[in-house]
């Protein structure tokens, strides 16, 4: 089996190819793609932020505002706050905080370095505990 070999395009047709492709190019002007009579972007921006005005206040006025009851304290459990937000809805799995006491000792080039207390978790990732798997 031998490998079928690609017929030679002649010289003539590679040059009268590029030549069609160059002169066409050309043909299309800036004025013919992109018209001269379109809105300006600041009018375009106006226009957006305009009618995003009108559609709240549409919103607005379409929806009562709900009365206030002087009972309010047993929505005590409904409301969220940013403080409880993000460990209430995500608690964590525990992860112990383990101390090492680090005895004094002599560094690499022979420098002496003194005792310290180190404080590192047990475990190197936080892991989020399923729903109900943590007692809050």
């Amino acid at each position: 089996m031998t490998p079928r070999s690609i017929p030679a395009i002649p010289a003539p047709w590679i040059s009268l190819g590029a030549a069609l492709v160059l002169g066409l190019g050309g043909c299309a002007s800036k004025d013919s793609v992109l018209p001269r009579d379109l809105p300006s972007m600041q009018s375009i921006y106006q226009a957006h932020f305009q009618g995003l005005g009108e559609t709240r206040q549409a919103i607005v006025t379409a929806q009562p505002p709900r009365p206030v009851r002087a009972g309010a304290a047993d929505l005590d459990g409904w409301l969220r706050s940013a403080a409880d937000e993000i460990e209430a809805r995500f608690p964590t799995v525990p992860n112990p905080t383990l101390v090492l006491y680090v005895f004094p000792h002599l560094g690499p080039h022979g420098v002496p370095v003194p005792g310290y207390t180190t404080a590192f978790p047990m475990y190197e990732t936080v892991e989020y505990a399923l729903p109900g798997e943590v007692v809050p």
